[in-house]
């Protein structure tokens, strides 16, 4: 087992996931070791967008079956990802009618994209696959967790911050800022990537993620103790519950 097979089986174990971390790394370079990921695109709307898929979000769930890479234009159809992950400007960003559609719900406010984190170097490339497959260091260790989950990130990694939408911000947060970041979810991403009403996303830096296991190893450990005393204290009041009902 490599380093990396170990780092993904230990955040697997210590936070008990449902899904395996997946790996994503930013590149200057299509990689001649990893298969692209390879798709026809619907025809283009009026404002040009199309794509692999319906958003980047999307490539977070299907690479928990397979590693590929991906190029710019597989993203092209959301503009919001697009512009998250460095792939287009703000400018070009306000001329697509997705972000218009947005705006117009009062989804959010077209203040608010200048203030949105991206990735500064526009990549050639982004490789998304299986933690436990790469053989370099990823960029972003991408988690899909629960409440509980959360919690214990919370408790364990003091700089986590929680994010609301777009989702897809928390990358260019680890990417650019190397900080933790949860986001609630945003309703583009869940209705295209089909995550249930009980997950959120996390991305943390690459290169921070062995140390974090630690942490969170220490975090699940004291939580255990703590669920040991609150339930046989609990177990009290159902014992005179029981009492009183006989």
């Amino acid at each position: 087992m490599n380093d990396f097979e170990l780092m993904s089986h230990s955040l697997q174990d210590v936070l008990n996931l449902s899904c395996p971390p997946i790996a994503i790394s930013f590149l200057d370079a299509m990689p001649d070791d990893i298969e692209a990921y390879g798709s026809d695109y619907p025809a283009p709307t009026e404002d040009g967008r199309t794509g692999a898929v319906s958003a980047g979000c999307v490539f977070w769930i299907r690479a928990a079956e397979r590693t590929f890479s991906t190029i710019p234009e597989d993203h092209g159809n959301c503009s919001v990802g697009s512009l998250t992950h460095g792939l287009i400007d703000l400018e070009q960003a306000a001329t697509k009618a997705d972000v218009k559609a947005v705006c117009e719900a009062k989804w959010v406010s077209p203040e608010v994209f200048p203030h949105i984190p991206t990735v500064s170097k526009r990549p050639k490339c982004i490789v998304y696959g299986p933690l436990a497959e790469v053989r370099k260091l990823p960029d972003v260790v991408f988690l899909r967790v629960n409440a509980k989950q959360a919690m214990q990130l919370h408790s364990a990694l003091p700089t986590l911050r929680f994010e609301g939408k777009p989702q897809c911000h928390i990358i260019p947060l680890s990417v650019e800022q190397q900080q933790p970041a949860i986001s609630v979810g945003c309703m583009l991403s869940r209705v295209r990537t089909g995550m249930t009403n009980n997950e959120m996303s996390c991305a943390l830096p690459g290169a921070q993620v062995a140390d974090m296991i630690d942490a969170l190893r220490q975090t699940v450990a004291a939580d255990r103790m703590v669920a040991g005393y609150a339930s046989q204290d609990a177990g009290r009041f159902d014992s005179s519950l029981d009492r009183t009902k006989s």
